[in-house]
């Protein structure tokens, strides 16, 4: 299995981040998991991920990557202008993993609990586990 993001399900900003995903990406070629779910868990322990791990995470090419440079490595799949974003991988990693981490800490109270999870369409449910 490859291209899959484990994400936050408990987090309102995680899951518009998925549904923002999705619509940008016409080749459908992410799969998406939350991070609470036993599939989840499970693609966590296969990886080496921590369990306790709340990140934004990708599994691809059999490694992962997680916060900002696993943001910029969807990006660089993303149709359009978005994925001109990954030129930010030039920056430090700790820079960029900084940044990251102040949005990480922040979401629950900027953009709060997520009342209910992302459901897909039937259009895109062969993308979730």
């Amino acid at each position: 299995m490859d291209n899959i993001i484990l994400f936050d399900g408990d987090c309102s900003f995680c899951n518009r981040n998925v549904r923002f995903i999705i619509k940008r990406d016409p080749k459908a070629i992410f799969k998406f998991a939350s991070l609470q779910s036993d599939i989840g868990q499970t693609l966590l322990e296969n990886y080496g991920v921590s369990k306790t791990e709340n990140s934004l995470i990708l599994l691809q090419n059999n490694r992962f990557y997680s916060k900002s440079t696993a943001a910029l490595k969807i990006c660089k799949e993303l149709h359009l202008f978005w994925k001109w974003f990954y030129i930010f991988i030039l920056i430090p990693r700790p820079i960029r993993d900084y940044v990251y981490s102040i949005i990480s800490r922040n979401r629950y109270k900027w953009f709060k609990s997520a009342q209910k999870c992302t459901i897909p369409s039937s259009f895109n449910q062969n993308r979730f586990f």
